[in-house]
């Protein structure tokens, strides 16, 4: 069996697993062709952003688990898994895709409800009177 190698992307609560394997460029997302789980042609490109700065698209067979989250926070946390695994299998890409950002983890997460307040940072109307 030839070598695969696995990068894992978050962001938000999406969670992402790719697995980079020698092959024709097929891509495969939760079991079901990369163009009918991301239809939006601009998550297309945030994705295979890494691998086309590369310009390697055909040389690999991407397998992508994604979990949790949207569907654009799905994207974000797949282009990062396939960044991280593109540089474990060649670490002089390291810096080429960091420059661009593209092993950068987004650590913005949604801020949780306050007790006493309407949401996180909302609060109930004051009436002085």
């Amino acid at each position: 069996m030839e070598k695969e190698y696995i990068g894992t992307g978050r962001r938000k609560t999406a969670v992402a697993s790719v697995r980079l394997r020698p092959g024709a460029g097929n891509i495969d997302v939760n079991g079901r062709k990369f163009e009918e789980y991301f239809v939006g042609e601009r998550q297309r490109k945030l994705i295979t952003a890494p691998i086309e700065k590369l310009s390697s698209l055909e040389r690999y067979d991407i397998l992508i688990r994604v979990k949790g989250g949207g569907i654009d926070g799905q994207a974000v946390a797949t282009r990062l898994g396939l960044a991280r695994a593109l540089v474990k299998e060649d670490e002089t890409r390291r810096h080429d895709l960091k420059v661009v950002g593209y092993l950068t983890r987004d650590p913005r997460k949604r801020e949780r409800k306050k007790y006493g307040l309407c949401g996180a940072r909302k609060r109930f109307q004051y009436s002085k009177r």
